[in-house]
């Protein structure tokens, strides 16, 4: 007789259609535990069976998370911190506050998004690094160093950065700036829009489906990646998994993908040392091999079987807990 399968759900405020970095995250979960679980993904429980639920941010999710841990007091919960929780919601947001106490595991996107939390929840946080299938290293361009910037125009992303870095890049540069992503604010259509007209420099892609923005950077010369708030861009390890070197900002979750002493960082907002490093890594070749190499060794880190463990890992440690706390109560 077949024993029943537990019921894990994903509980993801992002939509399918909305093609939002959750979104994937929720998706390639369940791919992962398919095989030993039956997973549904929600944008919001439903209030049916659910042995293990991992609800993706702490404050989108608060109504899921609370109304779950209120049906199963001793139910596995995981609630896994986006950049917006960890780098603005935190502090203010006494939902996602709640999200964390109600929780009996946190899991962070990159390395540094442990230290970010107060020191009363970081014994139960770990960190689980998404990941992305290797692929070859594209053709390039010999006529221009182009340099993919992929993400939708939100705010948190900073897409006014690649423009401004596009317009002021000297006359001769060779430098053409490839942004991929939808505007989710008209203001920042229109200044792409605008950013076109006034340099040839730059073009403004809209968005792409995932498999052309994946090639976009496969073929690139650089990734840049100028986010505000990052909890770990799913694009930064898809270049660097493509061959591609990247060039981040210093927010926190761009350097806890990259590592700390990673060449290629830039203070947030700071145009004129973001387009220097970009103009230095289009003319100074030894300065590209290093970007490349240090991307190199850290591209393990994003390699599917890892996260497939470390997701599979998550779900064995809160049914285990699950299990000690029924055996403290009997």
């Amino acid at each position: 007789m077949k024993t029943a399968r537990l019921v894990v759900c994903i509980i993801t405020p992002a939509s399918r259609e909305a093609n939002t970095g959750n979104w994937h995250t929720a998706a390639r979960w369940a791919r992962f535990l398919r095989p030993d679980h039956k997973v549904r993904v929600l944008q919001t429980w439903d209030g049916k069976p659910c042995d293990v639920m991992i609800a993706l941010h702490a404050r989108k999710s608060a109504d899921s998370i609370d109304a779950f841990r209120s049906d199963h007091p001793d139910g596995a919960l995981g609630v896994v911190l986006t950049g917006t929780d960890l780098y603005r919601d935190l502090p203010y947001s006494h939902a996602a506050q709640r999200s964390l106490d109600l929780a009996d595991r946190l899991v962070v996107l990159q390395e540094l998004g442990v230290q970010t939390l107060p020191a009363r929840y970081r014994s139960k946080c770990t960190v689980i690094f998404q990941s992305a299938r290797r692929l070859t290293r594209g053709a390039r361009r010999r006529t221009t160093f182009d340099i993919a910037v992929v993400g939708h125009l939100r705010e948190e992303k900073d897409p006014l950065m690649a423009m401004h870095m596009a317009l002021s890049l000297p006359a001769d540069s060779r430098v053409r700036v490839l942004h991929a992503g939808a505007a989710l604010d008209v203001r920042y259509a229109a200044a792409a829009q605008r950013t076109e007209a006034r340099t040839p420099n730059y073009q403004w892609l809209g968005e792409l489906p995932r498999a052309r923005a994946r090639q976009l950077m496969r073929h690139a010369a650089l990734l840049f990646h100028p986010s505000r708030i990052e909890g770990g861009a799913q694009v930064v390890l898809e270049a660097i998994r493509s061959g591609t070197p990247v060039i981040v900002s210093d927010a926190d979750g761009n350097l806890g993908m990259v590592g700390r002493d990673y060449p290629g960082v830039f203070p947030v907002g700071a145009v004129r040392a973001a387009t220097k490093l970009v103009e230095r890594a289009s003319t100074d070749h030894a300065f590209l091999r290093r970007l490349a190499s240090a991307c190199r060794a850290r591209a393990w880190l994003f390699d599917p079987k890892v996260e497939r463990a470390a997701v599979r890992d998550l779900v064995r440690g809160l049914l285990h807990n699950q299990a000690v706390t029924h055996q403290r109560a009997a």
